[in-house]
């Protein structure tokens, strides 16, 4: 995984590190049943650069891609990844519309990329192997502008166009040869004249000439991504000082880590040497001014509720957004309402909410939000058992965005609420076709099944949402209790025997796979 910048701020919980550390595990653990016959596609656009053909040869990107969602089954399931339904359709509308500005980034395997946010306050983004990037709630709320959000994420985006992971591995193993080849030449010093001394000092020198190596190769491909990044900013039309001004924060953010690190052993180069470099290229650069979408600031608010759950963090960030609706510009005012809106709707103060919403709709005219206000608006609706009113309030905005997978989701939210349990289940249905690997649709036809007192099914749909989440023992366990349902029909049993046999062949191929690496 490569990382936006160094962290300095001691934290008790970093979701970020601990996903780091799983990465480099697994990378490592892959290294040695890694083929290295994988060819480069003929026909690649070639507008951005494409280096380290043979040291990218480490990981194929089909490994990659399995890597890289092996690794998202964890982070879903932490207590720190933000599936927030709002925020993380505008993290992948924004993120992919940068990738759409140079789709050869998507490189010879067309990865398939996806955008999360981790419950963090330090200001980071990284990116995993296969086209995940992950981005810190304390990153969003750090970037004033669009244009600095599109510098970080367009950073991470040239990590996986570069295939960074697959070269570091390419890396590490002729750092393996190295390291081999001082071990031998200090073994036989030791035999010699010489003895132990030069046997010592030749074993460290092959392994402080690879650390060297890997730490050189972490500063270019950071290098690498800045270039890659500025280039997607530029041709997309954001500000392209926007990159310097938040490396500018991050720098400030990080001073009392890094200055007590020699450069020599930065993994990324000097956040300076990187201001300096992306100032040279754009300084022949006509200024150009660009305008954010106003469902940035509401992504936000909204962020700022969801980094602090507790009821002292909601108490805290309520006073300042009451703090915020003071001032005067119209954008922060509608923000402000906004997101406290959203803190009344969590702390169940649901008339207070649904009052606060309409205050900010009347502040957003004429902005377009998106479906910011009518996706609270819909949760509030049904909080409060308003069940008719969520489902046409649902329906309007499904039929307003037609691609949001956000109002396809409460539009079932809303049938089940207004109890249509059949068009619920038949529209569920629909959306578990559509998209296979969304374990949130089968959650919701488990809710329906429920409130339908259909246990075997209810237990089915659950078993199918646990192991798209990469929890394949409770899908078993749900099996097991589905099959034991006194309403299980023959069709109902012969599922469940299809799914425990593959689930458990499955389980066994991966404890064995973690038994051979281990």
């Amino acid at each position: 995984m490569q990382r936006s910048e160094i962290s300095s701020v001691n934290h008790p919980f970093r979701p970020a590190r601990r996903i780091l550390a799983r990465v480099l595990a697994a990378a490592l653990l892959l290294l040695p049943t890694i083929p290295l016959t994988i060819a480069p596609v003929a026909g690649v656009a070639q507008t951005l650069p494409t280096l380290g053909d043979t040291e990218r040869e480490g990981l194929s990107p089909l490994m990659e891609r399995k890597l890289g969602e092996q690794i998202m089954h964890d982070i879903r399931s932490d207590r720190d990844y933000i599936d927030d339904g709002p925020v993380s359709e505008y993290l992948n509308n924004f993120g992919l519309n940068l990738v759409a500005i140079h789709p050869e980034v998507r490189g010879e395997a067309g990865f398939d990329f996806q955008f999360f946010m981790v419950r963090d306050p330090t200001l980071n983004a990284f990116a995993l192997p296969g086209g995940f990037i992950g981005v810190n709630s304390g990153l969003v709320l750090a970037a004033q502008s669009e244009s600095e959000l599109a510098g970080v994420l367009s950073h991470e985006i040239g990590h996986v166009a570069q295939r960074h992971i697959a070269r570091m591995l390419g890396q590490q193993k002729q750092n393996s040869m190295i390291q081999l080849a001082a071990i031998v030449l200090g073994a036989l010093a030791g035999v010699s004249k010489a003895g132990g001394d030069a046997a010592m000092a030749t074993m460290m020198g092959g392994t402080g000439l690879a650390i060297q190596r890997q730490l050189n190769f972490s500063r270019d491909a950071e290098r690498e991504a800045d270039r890659i990044g500025l280039q997607i900013m530029r041709d997309g039309g954001f500000d392209p000082s926007g990159m310097v001004t938040f490396f500018g924060r991050l720098q400030s953010a990080s001073r009392n880590f890094s200055d007590a690190v020699p450069p020599y052993l930065l993994t990324h180069p000097l956040t300076t040497e990187r201001i300096a470099d992306i100032e040279a290229r754009i300084r022949d650069q006509r200024y150009k001014q660009r305008v954010d979408n106003p469902e940035f600031q509401l992504v936000r608010a909204r962020t700022q509720v969801l980094q602090n759950e507790s009821v002292q963090g909601l108490r805290d960030v309520a006073e300042r957004f009451q703090s915020q609706m003071k001032q005067n510009t119209k954008l922060q005012t509608m923000s402000a309402k906004y997101g406290l809106a959203y803190v009344y709707y969590r702390q169940d103060k649901l008339e207070q909410a649904d009052a606060m919403l309409k205050e900010a709709r009347e502040a957003s005219q004429p902005f377009n939000t998106g479906i910011m206000f009518s996706s609270l608006e819909i949760d509030i609706k049904i909080a409060r058992k308003q069940g008719q009113q969520a489902l046409q309030l649902a329906d309007a905005s499904a039929k307003q965005f037609p691609i949001s997978r956000v109002m396809a989701r409460q539009y079932g939210e809303a049938l089940i609420a207004a109890k249509r349990y059949d068009e619920a289940v038949a529209y569920l249905r629909d959306q578990a076709q559509l998209y296979r690997t969304d374990p949130q649709i089968q959650k919701q036809l488990a809710k329906v099944y429920a409130a339908q007192g259909k246990q075997a099914l209810q237990h089915l749909a659950l078993a199918e949402a646990y192991a798209l989440n990469g929890s394949l023992l409770a899908a078993i366990e749900q099996l097991g209790i589905a099959r034991r349902a006194p309403d299980a029909t023959f069709y109902d049993q012969a599922m469940i025997d299809a799914r425990e046999r593959e689930w458990k062949e499955k389980w066994k191929d991966e404890s064995k796979d973690m038994k051979d690496r281990g």
